[in-house]
């Protein structure tokens, strides 16, 4: 299952706003949750937010773990934001190549 992210917007910046989005995914993957890997797209996103990521990849990875995988991004903001919680919280991401 491929979740865009830019249906969130494209500017995540606010720990409310992240929170609010994960609890809008969570129909996707209410519990159980779907044994099927859950894929996030970061395509049109402009700004991603350590505070939005956060509030919404936290309980996303504690829920399904390994079955996340996060497609590629040019971003530079997507990229530095999941650099700076995967070294803060020891996560071990996975990334779909090309």
């Amino acid at each position: 299952m491929i979740i865009p992210m830019k249906k969130f917007g494209s500017l995540l910046i606010s720990r409310p706003a992240g929170r609010e989005a994960f609890l809008a995914a969570s129909a996707y993957f209410a519990f159980p949750p779907p044994p099927e890997p859950i894929e996030l797209d970061f395509e049109g996103v402009n700004v991603l937010a350590p505070s939005w990521a956060d509030e919404f990849l936290s309980p996303l990875f504690n829920q399904i773990g390994d079955r996340l995988t996060l497609l590629p991004s040019d971003n530079l903001s997507v990229q530095a934001t999941i650099k700076i919680l995967q070294e803060a919280n020891k996560w071990l991401f996975k990334f779909k190549i090309g």
